[in-house]
């Protein structure tokens, strides 16, 4: 709250010496240098424009989840790929789970961009200021450094939080890498082609410090094309809100390999990183993963993923296929494996029943791990009160077999047999 009150107050001051500059043209003889300024501008994801002057913008924006979640059946357990029994503890609670505040705009040159994001999920009690420089040379060619998601998957190139359901369904949690620090450059390299490349410190910097960070990065990248229109909606949006009268496509693939280190010392049994997970639910890197008592230290994380998607007149169709290959291991013991190999896909389909206001949604995933097979088929429902994809309500349900991944942040528990059922209501601006 404290930094929402300081940002206000920044965001007063700098108009009020705006409007300062103004009265005083002619003893600051800034008479030939006034540029115009507007107030009150909104663009979902830049939000509300507060000041704009020829030193640079200040854009303001909101995005507020407020979610209630119930895994079913509230008492279970799941028997690990070694014939370890685990328990495992289901939630029935209600949260205001996700906040990310932004502050954006160009500062001195119209070219060189920032953006601050205040990122809070209460349901982990986690809390990060993350953001980013950019200077944008052409619509082929900008530069970029910050926080941001390594492009392993479709869902980490700036699509949220315009999907289906307010976070990802089970495949895509699974196989995905997460966000990190790092240099990236983005573009349209040639007509309706467009690209990510990116170097960052690890596959997930989320409660890793920089002492921790190996000297091995993480190279990712994505490309994809869209053919017919050149565009997929807002940020690539999932769901077919906009009702496209021509057909829109889009073809990508996305590739990421890095080197993992479980960031802390063996004695301690879990390890900080907890972005990778045996296809049966275990982390790959606390004790007794692959082996027991065996801790593995040092893995290579290999991902490919293929996706298509399509939109026409309230109609969305996505897919999306994961290869995945762990191997390399570095263990303080021996290891049953050399490599491990996973893959998997998803299929998401929704469809606008009452324009602008009501769509419903199915998707399913599988997942054929080397330990265990997963799958999981999911229906739901947005409903748009305001005429605007930005503020919706949304239920769901999902009926989930042995899922693999598990998180506080998202809709799933590792190992969990059984049914997910949510409530949410989301606003962005």
């Amino acid at each position: 709250m404290r930094i929402f009150i300081l940002i206000y107050i920044f965001s007063f001051a700098f108009t009020i010496n705006a409007i300062g500059q103004e009265s005083n043209e002619d003893t600051l003889n800034y008479e030939d240098q006034r540029v115009p300024e507007t107030w009150g501008f909104i663009d979902p994801g830049k939000g509300f424009q507060v000041a704009k002057t020829k030193y640079g913008t200040i854009n303001i924006s909101l995005y507020i989840l407020a979610r209630y979640i119930n895994q079913l059946p509230g008492v279970q357990s799941f028997t690990d790929h070694l014939g370890v029994t685990h328990k495992i503890d289901p939630r029935n609670d209600i949260q205001l789970h996700r906040i990310l505040g932004n502050i954006s705009g160009f500062i001195y040159l119209p070219k060189l961009s920032y953006v601050v994001t205040l990122w809070t999920v209460n349901s982990t009690n986690q809390v990060a200021i993350v953001g980013a420089l950019g200077y944008s040379f052409n619509k082929s060619l900008n530069f970029f450094s910050g926080i941001s998601g390594n492009a392993g998957t479709r869902s980490m190139l700036g699509s949220h939080p315009y999907w289906l359901g307010g976070d990802r369904v089970m495949a895509d949690e699974f196989f995905r890498p997460g966000f990190t620090s790092g240099v990236w450059v983005n573009g349209e390299i040639l007509p309706k082609i467009f690209y990510k490349v990116m170097l960052g410190n690890n596959l997930s910097q989320l409660g890793i410090n920089a002492v921790q960070i190996t000297r091995k990065l993480t190279p990712s990248a994505s490309i994809w094309w869209m053919p017919t229109t050149g565009e997929f909606g807002p940020r690539g949006a999932y769901g077919d809100y906009e009702d496209h009268q021509k057909l829109a496509t889009r073809i990508g693939g996305c590739f990421t390999f890095s080197r993992e280190n479980r960031y802390n010392d063996l004695n301690e049994k879990s390890p900080d990183n907890t972005q990778i997970r045996n296809s049966d639910g275990l982390l790959l890197f606390q004790t007794g993963s692959l082996a027991k008592d065996v801790t593995v230290m040092d893995a290579n994380y290999k991902l490919f993923s293929a996706d298509a998607g399509i939109k026409y007149k309230g109609l969305f169709l996505q897919t999306e296929y994961f290869f995945r290959t762990l191997s390399k291991f570095n263990a303080d013991g021996p290891l049953p494996v050399s490599s491990i190999f996973d893959n998997g896909f998803y299929i998401q389909a929704g469809y606008m029943v009452l324009p602008k206001k009501l769509e419903a949604y199915t998707a399913t995933s599988q997942i054929f791990g080397q330990f265990r097979n997963s799958h999981e088929f999911l229906a739901g429902t947005n409903f748009y009160p305001a005429n605007t994809r930005n503020f919706r309500v949304n239920a769901q349900l999902i009926k989930v077999f042995k899922s693999p991944t598990g998180s506080t942040f998202g809709y799933y528990l590792a190992g969990q047999t059984g049914y997910i059922l949510s409530f949410a209501s989301s606003l962005f601006f």
